[in-house]
C-alpha cells in the first residue's frame, strides 16, 4: 500500500511539474515569442470599438505568424477587456505584466489610455494606441498614436469642410464632459475662422444629458445651419439623427472617427445615416492592394466589412513588427529593453498601412492624410 501511495505521489509531482511547463498559445513548442498586451472595451457601450481593434489586430498577428513572424519569434497576443474604464484598464495592464507582456497595444480608448500611460512610463514599456486620440496619450516618450489626434480631427475637418465649400452656416454639437469631444471642438473652431464658414451654434450637452437632443437641434435649425459638426461618439449621433428626422430637420452631419461604427447601432434606422459624412484615415472600399486585402481577409474571418479601430488596430500590429526589426530587436530581451530599442526605431520606419501612409516622430503623433466617406446604400465609400 506504500509503494501504491508513493507512486501516485510521484506521478502527481510529474503532472504538476510539466502542467507548470505549460504556455500560452503559440509557445508550446518552443517557440520564441514577443508577448503582446492590449486592453480596450470588448464588452460594455463602447465594445464595438474595442471588438473591432482585437479583431484588427487578430488578423494581423495571424498574417505575420504565418509569415514567419520577426525574424522566425513569432506574436503572442493577451487582450483584457476593460469596459472603457480607466481603472479596469489599469488592473488589465498589470494582469498583462504578470503575464509577461513586452509590449503594450493600447488602449483603445483616450480616457482608459491616459491613465494607463502613466503606469507604462513607470514601467519603461513601449505603448503605441491604435486609437486612443487625446493627445494626453502620448504626453510619455515611450507612447504613440495611430490615429489621428483629437486636434488634428478638428482642423482637418474644418479645412475639409472649407476646401469643398459644403456649407456658409454650420452649427456644433459636442459632449462638453468629454474631452474627446470638447477637444475637437476646440480645433476644429479655431480653424474655422480661416475656412470661409461661420459657427452659426455651438451647443454642448453632457454625460448626464444626452438623450434629448430636441434643444440643440432647434438652435441648430433656427440659425440656418446647412451642416451640422458631430465630434462625437456614435450612440449619441444615432439619437440625433432620429431626433432631426422627427422634426424635419435634413443638413448635412458631418462626423469624425467617434462616428464610425453607427450602423450598427442596435435599433437605429440606418436609412437615418444616409449621405452622413466622416472623415477617417479608412474607407473600406479603397481599392489599393493593401485595404482590399485587409477587407477580404477581415470579412472571411468575421462575416462583416471593417470599421475603422479594426484598420488601426491591425496597423498597430504592423508598427511594432517594423520598428522591432528595425531596432534589431529580440524576443529574450526584457519589455525595458524592447522599449528603448522600440522609441527609437519607430521615428525611423514608414509603413503602408491601411490607413494611409504611416509614419512617427518624437511627438508620437503619427503622420497621414485624413479620407472623407460618405454612407451611401447602408456602407461607407469615398467622398470626393
Amino acid at each position: 500500500m506504500k509503494k501504491l501511495v508513493s507512486l501516485l505521489m510521484a506521478l502527481t509531482m510529474v503532472a504538476v511539474m510539466v502542467a507548470g511547463c505549460g504556455s500560452s498559445a503559440g509557445t508550446a513548442s518552443g517557440e520564441a515569442t514577443y508577448k503582446i498586451g492590449a486592453t480596450g472595451p470588448i464588452s460594455g457601450d463602447a465594445a464595438l470599438y474595442g471588438i473591432a481593434v482585437k479583431n484588427g489586430m487578430e488578423i494581423a498577428i495571424n498574417e505575420i505568424n504565418e509569415a514567419g513572424g520577426v525574424n522566425g519569434a513569432k506574436f503572442e497576443l493577451n487582450f483584457q477587456d476593460d469596459e472603457c474604464d480607466a481603472e479596469k484598464a489599469v488592473n488589465g495592464y498589470n494582469t498583462l505584466k504578470d503575464w509577461g507582456m513586452q509590449v503594450f497595444i493600447g488602449t483603445v480608448t483616450s480616457g482608459a489610455c491616459i491613465a494607463v500611460a502613466a503606469n507604462t512610463y513607470e514601467d519603461n514599456m513601449f505603448q503605441i494606441t491604435p486609437s486612443g486620440s487625446d493627445p494626453k496619450c502620448i504626453e510619455n516618450p515611450n507612447a504613440f498614436q495611430v490615429c489621428f489626434a483629437d486636434p488634428s480631427q478638428g482642423k482637418k475637418s474644418a479645412e475639409y469642410i472649407g476646401n469643398k465649400d459644403l456649407a456658409k452656416k454650420v452649427a456644433v454639437i459636442y459632449d462638453s464632459s468629454s474631452s474627446y469631444s470638447s477637444g475637437i471642438y476646440a480645433s476644429f473652431a479655431a480653424e474655422a475662422a480661416n475656412q470661409g464658414f461661420d459657427i452659426v451654434a455651438a451647443e454642448a450637452f453632457t454625460s448626464d444629458s444626452k438623450s434629448d437632443f430636441s434643444v440643440q437641434l432647434q438652435k441648430a435649425s433656427d440659425e440656418g445651419a446647412e451642416l451640422v459638426f458631430l465630434p462625437i461618439y456614435y450612440s449619441e449621433a444615432s439619437l440625433i439623427l432620429t431626433q432631426a428626422n422627427q422634426m424635419g430637420y435634413d443638413p448635412i452631419f458631418f462626423g469624425v472617427d467617434g462616428m464610425d461604427g453607427i450602423l450598427g447601432v442596435t435599433n437605429f434606422d440606418t436609412s437615418l445615416a444616409e449621405d452622413v459624412m466622416l472623415l477617417t484615415p479608412f474607407a473600406a472600399d479603397s481599392t489599393d492592394e493593401a485595404t482590399v486585402h485587409f477587407v477580404n481577409a477581415y470579412k472571411e474571418k468575421y462575416g462583416e466589412v471593417p470599421m475603422q479601430f479594426a484598420a488601426d488596430g491591425y496597423d498597430a500590429v504592423y508598427a511594432v513588427k517594423e520598428a522591432l526589426e528595425k531596432g534589431g530587436c529580440e524576443p529574450t530581451m526584457s519589455a525595458s529593453e524592447l522599449c528603448d530599442k522600440l522609441v527609437a526605431a519607430i521615428t525611423q520606419v514608414k509603413i503602408t498601412g491601411v490607413t494611409g501612409e504611416l509614419s512617427w516622430d518624437a511627438s508620437g503623433e503619427s503622420n497621414r492624410d485624413p479620407k472623407a466617406v460618405i454612407i451611401k446604400n447602408g456602407a461607407y465609400v469615398l467622398f470626393e
